[in-house]
């Protein structure tokens, strides 16, 4: 460092013997000049500190932060709604929020299943028109829609990152997502792999934002009588359930009921869970 001579010189050269206190801005070294020798170390060493302080905490900020449970599991590819509706969309209310997902009802769509399945969204119109249309629902009730080819679909309104409220389960829509089964899957249909693991994936990803084993059981409070539990009941039932769990339904079909288990498995190894 450049050492000005004069008056001040021995106590400029102390100074610059302070770790850190060439980082000190000029102005600050020309007040710090004025200042007894004792004072101008100790006020460069607080000065230095500071720059220290304020490095660590750009340092901090800049680093990645730790995930918030370490069974999160990514998010799957997801059609948008806007790709599928498009100008059918109907007026309707703002979308409502729970605080978390802690449990997955899966379902089926009661629909054709010898579908083309570039014919989706044209089928997903009609779904929606028919809840939205003869049921007088507010929007399609499923947060989700997976087809037989395993593409998953945005179903119900609000963003698929945000823990909206369905209206797929009677007494069970709140701290949940639902997701349908493009298809009719009753007893001796076969259930393509696809399908399941494409529900695994959105089951993973959807309870790992809460820490939710898939093959756990959940405490769950029934808002609907009509629901299997009387209103204000605590039911326990699984993380990854079928809508028959908390409605008196046949729904998802008995054989997509049977796959329960493998997309279960299947939802907490993507979390990367063992055992």
């Amino acid at each position: 460092m450049r050492v000005f001579r004069g008056p001040r010189g021995a106590r400029e050269r102390r100074a610059a013997r302070i770790p850190g206190a060439h980082r000190a801005p000029v102005a600050v070294r020309a007040l710090l000049g004025a200042l007894p020798g004792l004072a101008a170390v100790a006020a460069l060493a607080l000065c230095a500190r500071g720059v220290e302080q304020a490095a660590e905490t750009q340092a901090a900020e800049a680093a990645p932060a730790a995930a918030a449970d370490p069974y999160a599991a990514p998010r799957p590819p997801i059609v948008p709604r806007s790709d599928w509706l498009g100008d059918a969309a109907r007026a309707q209310p703002a979308p409502r929020y729970d605080d978390r997902v802690l449990a997955v009802f899966v379902h089926h769509t009661d629909t054709p299943n010898g579908y083309d399945c570039a014919d989706v969204p044209a089928i997903l119109r009609g779904v929606y028109l028919g809840q939205t249309g003869a049921r007088d629902w507010d929007d399609i009730g499923y947060n989700f829609v997976v087809d037989r080819c395993g593409t998953i679909y945005e179903g119900r309104a609000g963003g698929i990152e945000r823990p909206v409220t369905g209206a797929h389960t009677q007494g069970f829509n709140h701290r949940t997502t639902g997701i349908a089964a493009l298809g009719t899957f009753t007893a001796g249909v076969p259930v393509p792999d696809e399908l399941t693991d494409a529900i695994a994936a959105v089951a993973a990803w959807k309870l790992g934002e809460s820490g939710t084993d898939p093959r756990a059981k959940v405490a769950l409070v029934s808002s609907n009588g009509l629901s299997r539990y009387a209103a204000g009941a605590t039911a326990t039932l699984p993380a990854v359930a079928g809508h028959d769990d908390g409605y008196q339904t046949s729904c998802p079909g008995a054989a997509l009921t049977a796959r329960l288990p493998d997309i279960r498995d299947t939802a907490a190894r993507l979390q990367g869970r063992s055992g």
